[in-house]
């Protein structure tokens, strides 16, 4: 096991290395620094000194490596536009857009895979078909138009939920923050969880539903109703537990996705987290953010990516006996 982790590692480590060269060329390429930061007025002098500070007057390669050391201090540069540094700000905006993830990862589990099993063991029931009918709505809808009509139905509407922001949130430890604690907190995380979540939901219930109607033909589920065993045991204990192996691989890359792509939903709902801090970057041409948020959301995925091939261990006995 710890050679199989070791391996995974290596190679995570040639992607970072070009997700790292690719955001050192936003710095590169895109923009001029010295004139973001210096602005309209100013002379000369006060022109070569910050390319003297900034190490612009350095060759490329060698940039690259102070860059590749910097980022691996958490080091990386001071905004643009907030001048503050970079590594500051994704600390104050990580914990809004993990909380939301989270919420809309654990709605999208809790209720998709209860969904596919149904739908799976009753595929004629009325019921079934509305969760294929929703299922399709699901996948179909943007998740811009979805967030929308949910703060026109829910906010202006019924006035039942806010439309925007994070709520009163409360200081857990060093840098965490969290609006869970209070029922405010909670209602603004309502809405941007069931937006950022829908989709995942009716992926997964698809996903698990396709899994439960294939492993119920295979011979071995035909064998266990030959012996007796009971349905609950047969539907639960057998099939849904083989089922599982394709359903983690989709629920780790989707929480990737969830935390990479969140951009969109934390905009709709102006939500406080890395995601709308990547908008407002973008906007103005701010590198150093749009890097950090590139070199991140790459070791996201990797880390993700190591988890999953964890728990295939964990979840189907083949593999280990296979190593």
């Amino acid at each position: 096991m710890f050679g199989f982790i070791i391996s995974r590692i290596l190679q995570a480590i040639p992607v970072l290395l070009i997700v790292g060269f690719i955001a050192f060329a936003l710095f590169a390429y895109v923009g001029d620094p010295v004139n973001i930061l210096l602005g309209q007025d100013h002379t000369e002098a006060q022109r070569l000194e910050l390319i003297r500070q900034l190490g612009l007057d350095q060759p490329f390669f060698v940039q690259y490596w102070h860059f590749l050391l910097n980022a691996l201090h958490g080091n990386f540069g001071i905004s643009y536009r907030l001048a503050q540094p970079v590594s500051r700000l994704i600390a104050e905006r990580s914990p809004a857009t993990l909380e939301l993830a989270l919420t809309a990862s654990v709605l999208a589990l809790a209720i998709g895979v209860p969904m596919g099993v149904y739908t799976g063991i009753h595929r004629t029931t009325p019921l079934s078909r509305l969760f294929m009918v929703v299922s399709l709505v699901g996948v179909s809808l943007p998740t811009f138009l979805l967030g929308i009509l949910l703060i026109l139905l829910f906010s202006v509407w019924l006035g039942w939920l806010p439309s925007f922001g994070r709520g009163p949130v409360v200081h857990v430890g060093a840098w965490w923050t969290t609006g869970l604690t209070s029922w405010a907190g909670i209602r603004s995380l309502i809405l941007p969880s069931i937006t950022l979540g829908l989709f995942q939901m009716t992926l997964i219930m698809r996903l698990v539903r396709a899994e439960m109607l294939e492993v119920l033909r295979t011979d071995y589920i035909k064998f266990a109703r030959a012996r007796g065993l009971t349905s609950r045991t047969i539907n639960f204990g057998h099939a849904l537990k083989n089922t599982l192996v394709p359903v983690i691989t989709v629920i780790g890359l989707q929480f990737g996705g969830i935390v990479a792509f969140s951009l969109v939903t934390e905009t709709v709902f102006q939500w406080p987290g890395m995601g709308l801090l990547l908008v407002q970057s973008v906007a103005v041409a701010d590198i150093p953010v749009m890097s950090a948020y590139l070199i991140l959301i790459a070791l996201v995925f990797v880390v993700i990516n190591l988890v999953v091939d964890l728990l295939y261990y964990a979840v189907d006995p083949r593999l280990r006996l296979r190593r």
